[in-house]
């Protein structure tokens, strides 16, 4: 008698997330590809400037919110914790975003 394989989730269980179909959905396509890129581009320019160095906790902060800016008057140095923590403007409160439901 063969034993049948176990079927596996699609996604994570501690966090519920499929992480193959988010892949799939937004960081594989041309466009993302592009902006993680530019991104790196950014970060490799910074370092050799010498303004960041590799495990610093640091990040490159594009001003405009666009990755693919990558001019000098754009860029800044900023923490992990405050880049990664900006929101979106049309998410803040009082925006004119409109809300679902």
């Amino acid at each position: 008698m063969t034993k049948k394989k176990a079927k596996r989730k699609p996604y994570n269980k501690s966090t519920g997330r499929n992480y193959k179909k988010d892949y799939k959905k937004f960081q594989s396509s041309t466009e993302a590809k592009k902006d993680r890129a530019s991104r790196n581009t950014a970060r490799r320019k910074a370092v050799k400037a010498g303004r960041v160095q590799k495990g610093d906790g640091k990040d490159i902060a594009h001003k405009d919110g666009n990755p693919r800016n990558n001019s000098r008057k754009n860029l800044k140095v900023t923490t992990k914790k405050k880049n990664r923590g900006k929101k979106e403007a049309s998410r803040r409160v009082g925006s004119k975003r409109k809300k679902r439901g």
